[in-house]
């Protein structure tokens, strides 16, 4: 299970007419203490602020899941009410569970957050969906599986070597791949 930290960031921005402000921003990390939150934001920071800033506040958050998509420009906290029924007393209880989706409206905020959940089987409820001052999320592990492969790196195959076994008994030597060939060809003769 994933962990959120808020982690609240001061330093001077630049506007575009040129002016200097200082600026106070909410980030969402992954990490796994606040120690590794820190660490991780300010690695993130200074590819991305100029100048000097500081880490004013680290906090646990709330969000279970976050629903990032490219063409959102917003991001939007969502409250789902989940209800549920206490085995012991026989009573339903409500568990209020935060999503934060990436969008540039609130309609499509909603159609995405309706596609996020579709893998949820009981009955909830959406009770909130507002902007949130979060300005950017950095998740622990980015997408590893559609990276590029790295220009050093080649194909096994194309890496390996064919085994050669020598019989020093019968001064032969044979090729391990000519021997799956010739095993294929004797099976087509045979099919014939």
């Amino acid at each position: 299970m994933q962990t959120w930290f808020e982690c609240k960031v001061k330093y001077v921005k630049i506007d575009d007419d040129g002016r200097e402000r200082k600026v106070s921003e909410v980030y969402l990390v992954d990490a796994v203490t606040f120690t590794d939150a820190e660490t991780r934001i300010i690695q993130q920071l200074q590819t991305m602020v100029r100048g000097e800033f500081v880490v004013d506040n680290i906090k646990k958050s709330n969000i279970v899941e976050i629903f990032p998509h490219e063409n959102g420009e917003w991001w939007f906290k969502a409250r789902i009410g989940i209800i549920t029924i206490d085995e012991k007393g026989g009573k339903e209880k409500k568990i209020n569970n935060y999503f934060l989706v990436a969008a540039d409206d609130i309609k499509e905020a909603l159609q995405r957050l309706e596609e996020g959940l579709s893998y949820i089987l009981v009955p909830y409820q959406t009770n909130s969906l507002a902007v949130c001052n979060i300005v950017d999320v950095f998740p622990y592990f980015g997408d590893e599986t559609n990276k590029p492969v790295p220009s050093n790196l080649k194909p096994l195959k194309e890496v390996t070597k064919p085994q050669v076994f020598e019989d020093e008994d019968l001064d032969v030597v044979y090729n391990a791949d000519e021997d799956e060939e010739e095993e294929v060809n004797d099976e087509d003769s045979d099919n014939q």
